[in-house]
């Protein structure tokens, strides 16, 4: 029941996150106070850990897009869509890097994962591209196709099948998404070129 509930909390997270909607930061709360107890449960502990980082990160992401809105009264527009700057990519990298064989040591020698080095890769890069995300960078969805392509792997295993179903679809619809966020972001630069 935890699952299915989860599940259709995370269908509607993906629709509001194509649509750009602040909205799916609330959702993004609410869903893994859900799934904390199931991956428990299941054994998948930094990924159950992960979804208290999703908790908090959804109280962030949300105030960070409220805060960061561009422009004045009417005339405010939100936080734009841009390119992750090149300044940022190899420190992102290193950061994944250091953070999944740090979570897979923990896990290796803490617990009775079995599956630590997998459980670790998305567990690392998932808080990397919700920080991504957070920031409205578009590179985030290509991390997300990552995570979630593993993601569906890892809960078949454990026989978690609503959220390897959620995750499957997630693993579809980033090409969506991503092609929803660059339309977008190439109207924002002819909205700023225009009023420029």
């Amino acid at each position: 029941m935890l699952d299915f509930l989860g599940t259709t909390l995370g269908l509607l997270y993906l629709i509001l996150e194509i649509r750009e909607n602040h909205w799916m930061w609330v959702v993004g709360s609410i869903m893994p106070l859900i799934y904390i107890f199931v991956l428990f449960d299941k054994g998948l502990y930094a990924d159950c850990g992960m979804e208290v980082y999703y908790f908090l990160a959804g109280i962030y992401g949300l105030l960070y897009w409220l805060r960061h809105r561009t422009g004045q009264g009417a005339t405010q527009r939100p936080l734009p869509i841009s390119v992750t700057p090149t300044r940022l990519r190899l420190p992102l990298l290193l950061l994944a890097l250091l953070l999944w064989v740090l979570l897979a040591l923990f896990l290796l020698h803490a617990t009775d994962s079995t599956v630590p080095w997998l459980d670790a890769l998305t567990t690392a890069l998932s808080i990397i591209g919700l920080w991504m995300l957070s920031r409205k960078y578009i590179e985030q969805w290509w991390v997300w196709f990552i995570v979630d392509a593993i993601s569906v792997g890892l809960y078949l295993y454990k026989g978690i099948y609503g959220r390897a179903l959620l995750y499957t679809i997630y693993t579809l619809m980033v090409y969506f998404g991503y092609r929803q966020w660059q339309r977008r972001m190439r109207q924002q630069e002819s909205k700023v070129d225009l009023e420029g």
